[in-house]
């Protein structure tokens, strides 16, 4: 990379450094020393054009290099970029151990006195700046400046690559980065490189294990503010993106956009393997793994494993017994939310999901999709013992036991098994006597739907 050459009419020379112009190339690099003398020291002895040599900040094209020569500049130590020279040489006193102004009240020291006085309105709480459109009070002019481009809209830092403009040159600086592919941010533990420092922190807290944000309500802690940011939502029950569709609120902007492809019925994310499209670049991700088979989420319990996370989640409450969700109705509880949500369409009755060919509603999607093979035909479980096929997985399962002599479902009172869950449920009604079924002739209860119906003939014509 080439050396930054100083433009016309340089900074002057101060008068300590009058007469030692300097005799060969200065550049700021690692372990650059001369003759057993520090970067600082060689700096102020044969370096009158203060900053000069410092490296231009990226590695565009030759044709957007010209452009960028006068205005980024970087620390080849650290990768420190800056568009001003004389702002870079406080940070490269900080290599070299040399802050000459200390903060009395916390100890932190500085490269330039400016920068010190700045510090000190944080201990004091001075805000001398204030913007004269929202009343706003900042305590450094450059802070003021940066807000009232929010005011104006003004976005003075354009990309020479691609023309986006931003109204912070620390953004711009990101930005650029885009383009060169540079990512100077490396995690220590597995070599990660990030774009951003503050992406690396983030990063970083995967592997600690730190959650910084703690939520004031309940306690909850998040390794990210905008996290946090979006669970207190969950307190206030904020919402305040709006679909201008339906009226349908959300917390979160990104659930908004979502939920507006429901209405447009755009699928942006498309599988190169079988060309199926997904709303949600979630679920295409999840979708991959039906072609290559990964199963990344392994039960630690028994092994067993899952494509997605939420689904080994709901597994494992198969081996702690855990149902956190209630029903307000019954007080029954289930495993999943989804399960919840479906149960409580039988107090509503509620069938959202109706058969287009003879108009028939079910309470369940899934319901619906096996009704429906029932008028094409369509039977996708086949039997790989007899070839036998059937509408449903569950069904192909319950038929699958005839083929292994396989008894799954054992009874908790006398340890009987059986091969069907519909069994065991009216065996074990023996045990607690439980009979759910009564004529409503002479009222003799029954255990089972098959012994009531069988009853329900000897009182021909009698049934109201």
């Amino acid at each position: 990379m080439g050396i930054c050459q100083p433009r016309s009419g340089s900074l002057q020379v101060p008068e300590r450094q009058v007469g030692k112009r300097a005799t060969e190339p200065f550049i700021f690099e690692e372990g650059g020393h001369s003759g057993g003398e520090t970067i600082l020291q060689r700096r102020e002895k044969t370096s009158p054009n203060i900053g000069q040599q410092w490296h231009h900040a990226v590695g565009l094209p030759e044709n957007h290099q010209s452009q960028m020569k006068e205005k980024l500049h970087k620390y080849t130590r650290c990768g420190k970029i800056s568009s001003c020279r004389m702002s870079l040489i406080p940070h490269e006193r900080s290599h070299a151990g040399g802050k000459a102004y200390i903060c009395s009240e916390c100890g932190k020291s500085f490269g330039w006195r400016t920068n010190l006085v700045k510090h000190k309105r944080i201990h004091t709480g001075e805000k001398p700046y204030k913007c004269s459109s929202c009343g706003k009070n900042f305590n450094a002019k450059s802070t003021l400046i940066k807000h009232e481009r929010s005011h104006t809209g003004e976005k003075p830092f354009e990309c020479t690559v691609c023309g986006k403009a931003f109204g912070e040159k620390g953004i711009l600086v990101k930005h650029l980065r885009i383009h060169t592919g540079e990512k100077p941010h490396k995690c220590s533990v597995c070599g990660k490189s990030f774009i951003e420092r503050g992406a690396l922190i983030k990063h970083e807290r995967t592997h600690t294990g730190e959650k910084p944000y703690e939520c004031s309500d309940c306690g909850k802690t998040f390794r990210i503010s905008c996290h946090l940011k979006l669970h207190k939502r969950t307190h206030t029950g904020e919402k305040p993106h709006r679909c201008l569709d339906c009226g349908r609120s959300f917390s979160e902007r990104a659930s908004l956009v979502k939920h507006e492809r429901t209405h447009t019925g755009e699928k942006p994310y498309e599988c190169s393997e079988c060309g199926k499209s997904f709303r949600i670049s979630f679920q295409l991700v999840i979708h991959k793994r039906t072609h290559t088979g990964e199963k990344p989420h392994e039960c630690s319990d028994c092994g067993n494993s899952f494509r997605e996370i939420a689904s080994l989640i709901k597994h494992k409450r198969t081996h702690t017994g855990e149902k956190p969700y209630e029903c307000s109705e019954c007080g029954k509880s289930f495993r999943t939310s989804f399960q919840l949500k479906t149960h409580r369409r039988t107090h509503t009755g509620e069938k959202p999901y109706q058969c287009l060919d003879c108009g028939q509603n079910f309470s369940q999607r899934s319901r619906l999709v096996i009704h429906e093979r029932t008028h094409t035909g369509e039977r996708p479980y086949s039997c790989s013992e007899c070839g036998k096929s059937f509408v449903s997985s569950s069904h192909l399962r319950k038929h699958s036991v005839v083929h292994t002599g396989e008894k799954p479902h054992r009874c908790s009172y006398c340890e009987k098994s059986f091969s069907k869950k519909s069994n065991l449920v009216v065996h074990e009604r023996i045990h607690t006597g439980e009979k759910p079924y009564e004529c409503s002739v002479c009222k003799k209860r029954f255990c089972s739907s098959s012994v009531f119906h069988r009853h329900m003939k000897i009182h021909p014509g009698e049934q109201s």
